[in-house]
């Protein structure tokens, strides 16, 4: 953890009113006149993590954390999916943009994150100042195949079977269909068993050097839950998105600065993704990690993560 700063408590924390019953909960913290940086969390449903305080100089940065509606304690509870979509989170962060007085702010997001940092760069260009990404998912098809229907389990066939043990035998030709009915199912024990399940099947997946650290992790009932709901929620939906929009749209992202970091051996987004992103995105500088895969404490990542947010940190 060398690579981190140290650890730091926010600096103020609160609740925005963004409309459709959502709070989302907000927190800042380092420098509150430094450059304004927004850090998108994972998931969806992952909510905010002290660990991605630390990635930024404290004394450079100032350090914007939310919680995406339906995670972690923005409100209504938890793996709440009503008026959830991809675009009310691009309007959230447009909302908490104007509400803190910020002209322009750098995205910083993995995985999930970095989704939404593309869809709310291609949207608002001129409020970015910066981009730095991990683990880059788009949401395209091909994507969603690879992890949900069969590609990564050529790598993980044990932790695959485990994934489609609560699937019907005929339903498990499309198991994000049959998780999202097995979500929604009266039973309470048929729903907890298959988020469990779901969330497990990420964490045995997203290091390259599976680590039982991260299955607990995902196997905790009610991060598991809220883990589920919300990413069966987006995928069966394709995040609202048209077909291969957010690396087709990349072009609007010319003349903003950043940094593309990414594991050769991601297992959940494979580099591939990234690789286009950073083809169709002028001006991009694509860090392919050998030794890597998708988590940030994996190999070289954490590093990587930093020497972008420093190389930054004076940057108007």
């Amino acid at each position: 953890m060398d690579e981190l700063y140290p650890p730091i408590a926010p600096r103020a924390e609160g609740f925005l009113d963004v409309g459709d019953g959502h709070r989302i909960r907000c927190q800042e913290a380092g420098n509150p006149a430094g450059k304004p940086v927004v850090v998108l969390h994972g998931g969806p449903g992952s909510g905010i993590a002290p660990m991605a305080r630390r990635h930024f100089d404290p004394e450079g940065y100032r350090i914007v954390l939310f919680d995406q509606r339906g995670s972690g304690r923005s409100t209504p509870d938890a793996g709440d999916l009503t008026a959830n979509t991809l675009w009310h989170l691009v309007s959230d962060m447009e909302a908490l943009r104007e509400r803190l007085g910020i002209e322009r702010w750098q995205l910083f997001g993995g995985s999930w994150g970095a989704t939404l940092a593309l869809a709310y760069a291609q949207t608002h260009p001129s409020r970015v100042s910066e981009i730095i990404l991990r683990g880059v998912f788009t949401v395209r098809q091909s994507e969603l195949d690879w992890i949900y229907r069969g590609g990564a389990a050529n790598l993980f066939p044990r932790e695959w079977e485990a994934f489609l043990a609560p699937i019907p035998a005929a339903l498990r030709d499309n198991p994000l269909a049959a998780y999202a009915s097995l979500l929604d199912d009266p039973s309470e024990e048929v729903r907890h068993r298959a988020a469990v399940a779901w969330s497990v099947w990420e964490g045995a997946t997203v290091s390259v050097q599976p680590q039982e650290s991260f299955v607990r992790q995902y196997a905790e009932p009610a991060f598991a839950l809220t883990f589920a709901r919300l990413a069966v929620h987006y995928f069966s939906h394709g995040a609202w998105l048209d077909e291969g929009r957010l690396i087709r749209d990349a072009g609007k992202l010319a003349g903003i600065p950043g940094v593309i970091v990414q594991g050769r051996y991601d297992a959940v987004c494979p580099p591939i993704t990234a690789y286009e992103l950073h083809r169709a995105w002028p001006g991009s500088e694509l860090k392919l990690l050998e030794g890597a895969g998708h988590a940030v404490t994996d190999p070289g990542v954490l590093a990587a993560l930093r020497a972008a947010t420093d190389s930054f940190r004076t940057q108007t």
